[in-house]
Parts: structure tokens; C-alpha cells; sequence
């Protein structure tokens, strides 16, 4: 059985033959018991000896390993190639007009021109209906130029700010 596991940026191809486990082609000398209370695990890597946390959450792992915790997103085959038919188009690069999903009031603008921006990072809080909704950057890039500014009313689709 073939899983892909992903920590952090780090994805590794987890492959289990019997009683074989390659990560990323190359064999391992790995063994995992449970021991004692269910989220409780000895590992034994490379002839030594460890002890692991592991809480299943709902789409990912965390797993604690001497004292560090790790979020591990796990995904068997089948499942990946479920979800890669689900993924969205990839974005185009270039400029990229971030809209108002819905109107509403801007509350704050949390960005500004010529910031660096992440994936999935917070821009502007827009009430509408009376509750906040955060609307995030769905790639990262510059900002390029804010259009709207705190007090300020948008309509449905109107451009909040520009990235590139």
C-alpha cells in the first residue's frame, strides 16, 4: 500500500511490502507499536528507540516527537487521486483582482501596497449581514494596489485590491 505523507512543505511517499517500509523508494528499518494509552507509540527507526504522541484529528495528524510537534497530512493512494480530480484550476499568474465575495462594509484593510503576501493569508474583514467574514489571499504575491479602504461600502464583486 502506496501513502503520501506531508510535513510542513516535506512530502514523502510512504510505500509498505509486507513487512518492508520505503520512504521515497529507499528502505527503512522502522517499527511502530502502540504502547499503553491509544495515542501512545514506541518507534523503533534506525535501532533507535523513540516515543511518539499521535492525535487523529480531523484531516491531519499531530504527532509529538521528542518534545516537537509535527502536523502530518496522510493520503492514501486512492484518496489522492479522488482529491486531485476535485482541485480547483490552478490560478494564473500575473495580476490577480481579490473581490468582495458578498457586499458589505469594509471594517479593516490588512495589508498594504507593496506587501509580500502567503496563501491563504488574512487581506480585509468585511462585514456583511452583521458578521466579519475575513477575506484571504487564494495565492501568494504582491500587493499591487488596495482599492477600498476602512468605513468603505462594495458591492458583490466589486475589487477589494490587486495582486501580482
Amino acid at each position: 500500500m502506496k501513502y503520501f505523507a506531508r510535513v510542513g512543505q516535506n512530502e514523502y511517499e510512504v510505500e509498505i511490502v509486507g513487512e518492508q517500509v520505503l520512504v521515497n523508494g529507499e528502505v527503512v528499518d522502522v517499527d511502530l507499536r502502540q504502547s499503553g494509552a491509544p495515542e501512545l507509540y514506541s518507534l523503533l527507526f534506525n535501532g533507535r528507540s523513540y516515543e511518539m504522541l499521535i492525535e487523529a484529528e480531523r484531516f491531519t495528524y499531530g504527532v509529538t516527537l521528542r518534545g516537537e510537534r509535527f502536523e502530518v497530512q496522510v493520503e492514501d493512494e486512492r484518496t489522492r487521486r479522488l482529491n486531485e480530480g476535485r482541485k480547483m484550476p490552478a490560478l494564473p499568474d500575473g495580476e490577480l483582482a481579490v473581490t468582495a465575495p458578498i457586499p458589505g462594509l469594509v471594517v479593516k484593510v490588512l495589508v498594504a501596497e507593496g506587501d509580500l503576501i502567503q496563501e491563504d493569508e488574512p487581506l480585509v474583514i468585511l462585514e456583511a449581514m452583521k458578521m466579519e467574514n475575513e477575506i484571504r489571499a487564494r495565492r501568494g504575491g504582491v500587493v499591487k494596489k488596495v482599492e477600498v479602504a476602512a468605513g468603505q461600502r462594495i458591492e458583490q464583486n466589486g475589487i477589494l485590491l490587486v495582486l501580482e
